[in-house]
Parts: structure tokens; C-alpha cells; sequence
């Protein structure tokens, strides 16, 4: 029987017509089977409230916790074209396992994008990985930093990060991407009105933010999910948003609760 940490992922089509990719490795899909654009849209984009920021800010730092397929980062790119702005973006991305340039060039995201070629540089990007961080610039206002490796050795230069997309495979399978500790450092790496936003909406998660000193709430999920996280180490980003009890869930992920 093969290794499953082996095998390739393999390409599949969602509900929306876009690509995803399932992970032998992980037994679990890069992103909803029921969309994978209009997943990433909802959550990474339109929930956090990074559409607006992108019309209104002279400059973003954006941190992604699992660089996958790449499409959250291809997203961007368009949604930038579209929108016509001149705001400047630093887009850091971590990838322990980043996928083939074979693989990247066979995604259809092109089919999904306002401005189908941006597609072009996926494969370029992960034809020229090395181990640590990586750097790409891209119509001198975009710059990729995509960190190859490992979560707990990512550690760059002090970065004061405005929107987190934590994208990571689930907790059932990547544990390790969503505790209390992974949290701390996330904030260690944010301003004081971050938002963090993912398709994650477990207890053990929220009461992991909680007890790393975020704020929590929960609001609307993507294509069927009832809910879905959205973080921030102040209150005021949240005022919108259905907040947890902070306290409480900090305490029942400190004393085991959730386990």
C-alpha cells in the first residue's frame, strides 16, 4: 500500500465550477467541495471586510496560514485590477508542502478571474520555490513573501499584519495551525485592529483565540456551513459581529474542556 504523504493531491471540480485539490496526505479537500472561489471570496474577502479596505488604504499587510493552491493570493491580484487601485500590498503566505508546477498549471482559476491571465503566474511561482522565505513583486505594488516551511519556523522581520486568512487544513487533521500557542504568535505579528478570518468554526478554536487574547465572533459561513470565525485583538473591528464570551471560552480551552 502507498505512503499517503506520497501521493500527489488530485485536481477536482467543486459545485461553482472551480478547482480544488484533495490531499492523500491529509484526507481532507484544499477547500469546500461545494466552491472553492466562492468559499474564498465569502470568508477571506467579503465577511473580514478586505474588499473596502482595499479601496480606502494606502497599504495592506496581509498574513495567510497556507498558501495551498495559491487562489486566495490570485483573488487579490484580481480583485485589485478590478477595483482599480492603487494601494500597496505585502502578502506573506506560509506553505509547508507546496504542490507541483504541473499541478498548478492544470487549476482552472483562470475561468473564475475578471482578468484571466493573472493565472499565469501560478505555475511560475512555484516553479522557483526554495526552502525559506521567497519574494515576488507583481505590477510594483503587490509583493509576495511565500515562506516554505514549517508554521514554528517562520519568523520574519517584525511585520504589523491587517487581515490574517487562516487557511490552514481543518484542526481534525492539522492540530498544530490551531492552538493557543499558534495564536499568540499570530498576534505577536498583528496590529492592534487585525482581522482574522476563517472558514473555522469550532468551540476548541474559538476558546483557542480566546485564551491567545483575541477577540471572537461568529457570522454567516460559505455554501451551507451555518458559521464561520471572524477575529480581531480589538473589539471595535467586531462590533458588527455576533461576539462569543470571551472569558469563558478562554477558560474552558485552558482547563481542557474542548479536548
Amino acid at each position: 500500500m502507498s505512503d499517503p504523504s506520497n501521493e500527489k493531491p488530485k485536481i477536482e471540480e467543486t459545485r461553482d465550477g472551480s478547482h480544488t485539490l484533495y490531499s492523500p496526505q491529509f484526507d481532507q479537500h484544499y477547500h469546500n467541495p461545494n466552491g472553492a472561489v466562492a468559499e474564498s471570496k465569502h470568508v477571506f474577502f467579503e465577511q473580514s471586510g478586505l474588499l473596502g479596505a482595499l479601496t480606502n488604504r494606502d497599504h495592506i499587510t496581509i498574513l495567510e496560514i497556507g498558501f495551498g493552491t495559491g487562489l486566495n493570493f490570485l483573488l487579490l491580484m484580481d480583485y485589485w485590477q478590478e477595483l482599480d487601485t492603487e494601494v500597496r500590498i505585502d502578502y506573506y503566505s506560509i506553505e509547508a508542502f507546496p504542490i507541483d508546477t504541473e499541478t498548478a498549471q492544470n487549476l482552472n482559476f483562470e475561468q473564475h478571474l475578471n482578468h484571466p491571465n493573472l493565472a499565469k503566474h501560478l505555475p511560475k511561482i512555484f516553479a522557483n520555490l526554495s526552502d525559506g522565505m521567497n519574494q515576488v513583486s507583481f505590477a510594483d505594488s503587490i509583493n509576495l513573501h511565500l515562506f516554505k516551511g514549517l508554521f514554528e519556523d517562520f519568523n520574519p522581520e517584525k511585520i504589523q499584519t491587517d487581515y490574517i486568512f487562516q487557511d490552514a487544513f481543518s484542526p481534525d487533521v492539522n492540530p498544530e495551525l490551531w492552538t493557543g500557542k499558534t495564536f499568540k504568535k499570530l498576534a505577536s505579528l498583528s496590529r492592534k485592529n487585525v482581522i482574522l478570518s476563517t472558514y473555522c468554526a469550532a468551540s476548541k478554536v474559538q476558546g483557542a483565540m480566546a485564551s491567545a487574547g483575541w477577540h471572537v465572533a461568529k457570522t454567516q459561513g460559505a455554501l451551507g456551513k451555518r458559521e464561520m470565525i471572524v477575529a480581531s485583538l480589538s473589539e471595535e473591528p467586531l462590533s458588527d459581529f455576533k461576539r462569543i464570551n470571551k472569558k469563558r471560552y478562554a477558560r474552558r480551552y485552558e482547563e481542557g474542556d474542548f479536548d
